[in-house]
């Protein structure tokens, strides 16, 4: 049997994310379900107060993670409108969807097309998601189909991830937008040390006009894995 819900609170450092604790007194995070009744990725639903609060599994998000592992701020918040590079099938989008509520536009860029059919879908159910099928590497084959963003979230397994997240900025990003990257160390080089890979993409980084605000390792959760979250001042 599922266990029961004691309790649902806003967590004391993240706004718009949520703490449901269960029976057995264990936590998990969870974000409010802007579509009530579906799920994206098998995740537990949990009502309470009249209200649907979906699990946010930390095993299948980064960006869950870098928030357990204690990530100084989560600047997302309701009505931003967000460029998310590798969207995959949806799962992390789908929380940011959840917080940046009906208001908000997230704009997921995907290159495959078969994972790109399951993002359509949740897509036409979740309002403020828009789907661009397109490569990461190329923003300017994309531009006229998103806005200049609030922020940048980024997840994209390539050997030259911060170039890739700084171009796209210079296309997309306002000035003094936030940026939230994913950094898989393996992918950038396979023959240094996962600490040698983050200096060195966040050095990249820096000198394409972004000031680094945090950043977390997300070992046991993802290993090798680490999460950037930087602001962007812009090109001089």
């Amino acid at each position: 049997m599922p266990l029961e819900v004691v309790n649902v609170y806003e967590h004391p450092q993240y706004k718009n994310v949520y703490v449901v604790e269960l029976e057995d007194g264990s936590v998990r995070l969870a974000t409010q379900n802007l579509t009530p009744g579906h799920r994206v990725y098998g995740e537990r639903l949990y009502q309470w107060e009249d209200k649907e609060y979906r699990e946010w599994n930390i095993y299948r998000s980064k960006l869950a993670a870098a928030l357990v592992k204690g990530l100084e701020e989560l600047p997302i918040k309701p009505g931003d409108s967000i460029l998310y590079l590798g969207a995959a099938t949806g799962t992390t989008p789908s929380h940011i969807s959840d917080i940046i509520g009906p208001k908000g536009r997230l704009y997921g860029v995907e290159f495959a097309p078969r994972v790109m059919r399951e993002f359509v879908n949740l897509a036409e159910i979740r309002p403020n998601i828009f789907p661009i099928l397109g490569d990461a590497r190329k923003p300017r084959e994309y531009r006229h189909l998103a806005e200049l963003t609030d922020g940048l979230y980024a997840d994209v397994a390539q050997p030259n991830q911060a170039e890739i997240v700084a171009d796209n900025a210079d296309f997309f990003l306002k000035k003094g937008g936030y940026m939230l990257m994913a950094i898989k160390a393996r992918s950038v080089d396979v023959t240094k040390s996962p600490e040698e890979v983050f200096r060195r993409e966040i050095q990249i980084l820096k000198d394409r006009g972004f000031e680094i605000k945090d950043i977390v390792h997300l070992d046991p959760f993802d290993k090798d894995h680490a999460m950037i979250y930087a602001i962007y001042k812009g090109r001089d």
